[in-house]
């Protein structure tokens, strides 16, 4: 069956409409305003099924170590997350700026926290617009790899006594979710530097070194926020990881075990930073069986 994709443009010259697009029953909007911080417009794409709903959501955050990447990395999850029933937007949020000639000795900007600043702030974005895009505010969960899995544990597992909101708007809405999976991201900072093949990436995103700036790293930290009260998560990493390595995933399980949180950790064996074949075919079925556990009423 050939599905016929149509764009829909009236307006877009006058900057008044995202593009819209509607392939068979999923809605497609491009390049939506969600903030604005340090002058920079926030923006995501958005996936929605047909119907009245209301729907539950995952809002998608892409890796690339804080300092790579784009939104479109997950443009295919959120339309399979559409079609199986959930609002889906993956979001963009600001960079690093790194001198690659020089990585190792200059200062990246924005580093800690403007990305979990960001990164709340589409959460918030999205409940203040749950009527609009029928979306269930109680039923919102988030997910991502490398870097965007880091982002999404403190979205997890931060609340707003964390003071890690930032100011990027909707400041009523609660930034809180009730589902996470994390894609092999890293939990406990200090460690991870110790342990990582691209330990420069961490510096430049903490501002130093674990022993320059130890608060830094704790705060930045997924595992110190760690409560009986988190929402569920859902952990995949392979244990042939060289950039977060595979410790990062059981040091999380260890604490949550320890509080008694909810927390599922999938090992890959002999998988790296990223998943190939039928292990990738697997880490996702356990992302869509999770979230329809979690998320679906």
């Amino acid at each position: 069956m050939r599905i016929l994709c149509v764009l829909i443009l009236p307006f877009l010259a006058l900057g008044l409409l995202a593009p819209v697009a509607r392939c068979g029953e999923v809605t497609l909007e491009q390049g939506i305003s969600y903030g604005v911080a340090d002058d920079t417009d926030l923006k995501l794409d958005l996936a929605r099924p047909a119907g009245e709903g209301p729907f539950p959501a995952i809002v998608f955050i892409h890796g690339g170590g804080w300092c790579r990447g784009s939104r479109q990395a997950y443009s295919q999850q959120i339309r399979q997350a559409a079609e199986r029933g959930y609002v889906a937007a993956t979001i963009s949020y600001r960079l690093m700026q790194v001198d690659e000639a020089n990585k190792e000795t200059a200062p990246a900007e924005p580093n800690f926290p403007a990305q979990i600043h960001d990164a709340k702030a589409a959460i918030r974005w999205l409940r203040a617009n749950a009527q609009k895009y029928r979306v269930d505010p109680d039923r919102i969960g988030v997910t991502g790899g490398s870097a965007g899995g880091h982002l999404s544990l403190l979205v997890g597992l931060t609340d707003a006594d964390c003071e890690l909101e930032g100011e990027s708007g909707h400041p009523e809405q609660s930034s809180r979710v009730q589902a996470v999976v994390n894609f092999f991201g890293p939990t406990e900072m200090a460690s991870c530097h110790g342990g990582s093949s691209v330990a420069w990436m961490l510096r430049a995103f903490m501002g130093g070194t674990p022993t320059e700036v130890p608060q830094t790293y704790e705060t930045a930290s997924p595992i110190t926020y760690v409560s009986d009260d988190d929402p569920p998560v859902l952990t995949l990493h392979g244990d042939q990881d060289a950039l977060v390595p595979v410790a990062q995933a059981t040091k999380l399980d260890e604490r949550m075990a320890a509080v008694g949180a909810d927390h599922t950790l999938v090992i890959l064996e002999g998988q790296g930073h990223g998943f190939g074949g039928e292990h990738q075919q697997r880490a996702m079925q356990a992302m869509w069986d999770f979230f329809e556990e979690h998320l679906q009423p």
